[in-house]
């Protein structure tokens, strides 16, 4: 089975940020939580925050950013994914054509992306999950993360003959796979 990455792999940007985004215009008060987010992310990055750290930063944010959105009259979350995905499909890459039997693995929040995913016609869409209620998050879905989210929603026995990815961070996934590519901005190359 092929496996993908979403985000600079499939999809040019991050659509979690693209969302975030166009959230803000339905209520401008998330902005507030940006700086926050960001620093982080930019932390994790640089090696000053543990996984641990940032994965209770972004549960924190997350709750707060989803609570805010849910207190504003009328707000459907599916409904603003719906609408955001109206006007962002055609960020999907043109390298990308979509088989019935990807697997699309990601950091972003699968109500998110699984609704793009929907729309391409891939039935599994394994990424950071959003607890029932819509208020907080049940898990994040960051790299040495990836395989046992994968092997749990897939089996443990699922072969990943294709793994594509546009980052290093995705390591665990590259070495479990038969074959790897790199995507990067939206040129294809093998790996491994």
């Amino acid at each position: 089975m092929r496996v993908l990455d979403f985000d600079g792999t499939v999809y040019k940007g991050a659509s979690l940020l693209d969302f975030y985004l166009f959230t803000i215009r339905m209520d401008p008060r998330v902005l507030s939580f940006l700086p926050v987010a960001l620093r982080y992310a930019l932390l994790y990055r640089m090696g000053r925050v543990t996984l641990n750290q940032m994965d209770h930063a972004m549960r924190t944010i997350g709750h707060r950013y989803l609570l805010l959105l849910h207190s504003k009259p009328g707000f459907d979350l599916e409904d603003a994914v719906s609408r955001f995905w109206d006007g962002h499909m055609d960020r999907i890459m043109d390298w990308y054509s979509p088989r019935e039997d990807d697997v699309v693995l990601t950091g972003s929040f699968d109500v998110v992306v699984g609704e793009a995913c929907r729309r391409l016609g891939i039935g599994t869409c394994v990424g950071s999950r959003l607890t029932p209620d819509h208020l907080g998050v049940e898990y994040l879905n960051f790299g040495p993360a990836k395989p046992g989210h994968f092997s749990q929603v897939c089996g443990k026995e699922a072969r990943v003959d294709a793994f594509f990815t546009d980052s290093e961070s995705d390591r665990p996934m590259i070495d479990m796979a038969e074959h790897a590519y790199l995507v990067s901005r939206g040129r294809v190359t093998k790996i491994k």
